[in-house]
């Protein structure tokens, strides 16, 4: 099948690499020649584990295509998938400027006797197919040359070739048996083991996406709050944690409590779908809660980290492990490490920071005001302290011997939870960590 994907963000150019995997010929269209450019040379734009490997070989195969061009993107495409930016307003809401203007421009390109699949994959508000459709027709769009689907993307960073290949499943908001049809050859390949293609109408599958994440983000708050009690009252989190996450009503998945949650999806998607609610008049309260919550979360460390220092971090060198939102990723759009930079900073501190991948991102946005370095362990040099923020995985086991050396206090405020409490208590280690009881050594 021929397919099209407008925009070569993260949700494009993975949708495109793993559809052509799977045979298809695929053409991805930008605005952004230099972005085009790369990509057509062989350089991929964004980190994601196992997606460059699959990306040079389609390549090679001479089944993935890159164009500026939208009339050269989508001239012999049956499908064309929407991949656009939404970025929130002040409001909260989404933006679909980017999305209805490609819209508008298909109206004028999809010509009379042929018929197109226009598929919504960004994470829109209900009634977005819609306003595509409107768009389309305002500007020449024939009726009957098109139909607008609602499928929504439910990629994890990290894992998103994975999920792509083999999707828990996949949601298609549709009312026209004809694009029914299209999608469910399209998309065979992917659910070969049995799960499932979820039809429903397109206003329905707009919901479900961010009832999705809304509901994900509203669990990781809800663990979170109850780390909050257990630090009051003398419990485990980790403990609690196994004890409700055995039963299967509840599961395990998204209980780990932390500094919040960040990317490019829960924030955004918790704010939309908020405000979608307040334009029909209903208060959803949960919501508005989950936000205040995750917010506070991100700076729940600090202070902790200044009453260590009795409340003075001036000149104090503060090392930070971890600046994407969450491991395996470069994403650091809303991660909590930049809110615990900016207060640090304005205490006074020095910050000396790694990460394994997001480094250049964060210094696209923070500049100069802190110090990038070449390992963990260069991050420690003459630190007085250690926050960790992302739990990548060659922070679960460093070497203590080598860490205790080089910090010049042995503390650790740890907003993962990385570190075992009996360890930190032997190795003599002030560890603070989330939910659980503080390892106090001065």
């Amino acid at each position: 099948m021929k397919i099209a994907v407008v925009g070569t963000g993260y949700v494009g150019l993975v949708t495109g690499t793993c559809f052509a995997e799977t045979g298809n010929d695929v053409i991805c269209v930008d605005i952004d020649k230099s972005k085009v450019d790369k990509l057509s040379s062989g350089q991929i734009t964004i980190y994601e584990p196992g997606l460059e490997k699959t990306f040079l070989r389609n390549q090679k195969e001479n089944r993935l295509h890159f164009t500026t061009s939208l009339v050269d993107g989508i001239k012999d495409a049956q499908v064309i998938f929407l991949a656009l930016p939404t970025p929130p307003g002040e409001d909260g809401s989404a933006d679909l400027k980017y999305i209805l203007g490609v819209a508008k421009d298909l109206g004028a390109l999809i010509k009379e006797g042929e018929y197109k699949v226009i598929i919504d994959k960004s994470t829109v508000p209900v009634g977005t197919a819609e306003k595509v459709n409107q768009a389309l027709l305002s500007n020449g769009g024939i009726e009957g040359t098109f139909d607008i689907v609602s499928n929504p993307e439910f990629l994890r960073e990290g894992v998103a070739v994975d999920d792509f290949m083999k999707p828990d499943r996949v949601v298609i908001g549709t009312s026209s048996e004809r694009a029914k049809k299209i999608l469910s050859d399209l998309y065979a390949p992917f659910v070969r083991q049995g799960n499932p293609v979820i039809f429903m109408d397109e206003r329905s599958a707009e919901l479900t996406k961010y009832a999705a994440n809304s509901f994900l983000a509203t669990k990781i708050t809800f663990m979170n709050e109850i780390a909050q009690l257990c630090e009051l009252l003398g419990a485990d989190v980790d403990m609690v944690r196994k004890g409700i996450g055995s039963d299967d009503r509840i599961g395990r998945r998204f209980l780990f409590p932390g500094i919040g949650y960040g990317g490019s999806c829960f924030p955004k998607d918790v704010q939309a779908l908020a405000k979608s609610s307040t334009e029909v008049n209903y208060s959803f309260k949960i919501l508005d809660a989950v936000m205040e919550v995750n917010e506070k979360q991100k700076l729940h460390l600090i202070p902790k980290v200044k009453a260590y220092f009795n409340n003075d971090l001036q000149g104090k060198k503060i090392a930070l492990w971890g600046l994407a939102f969450k491991p395996n990723t470069d994403d650091i759009r809303e991660a909590p490490a930049l809110y615990i930079i900016d207060e640090l900073l304005a205490a006074g501190a020095t910050v000396s920071t790694f990460d394994p991948e997001a480094m250049g991102n964060v210094k696209q946005v923070v500049g100069d005001k802190i110090t990038y370095v070449e390992s963990q362990y260069d991050a420690l040099q003459d630190a007085d302290a250690l926050v960790i923020a992302t739990e990548w995985s060659e922070f679960r086991t460093p070497d203590f011997g080598k860490m205790t050396s080089i910090l010049k206090n042995k503390a650790i405020f740890d907003g993962r939870n990385l570190f075992d409490l009996k360890q930190m208590e032997e190795l003599g280690y002030h560890y603070v960590s989330i939910g659980r009881r503080t390892i106090q050594h001065t």
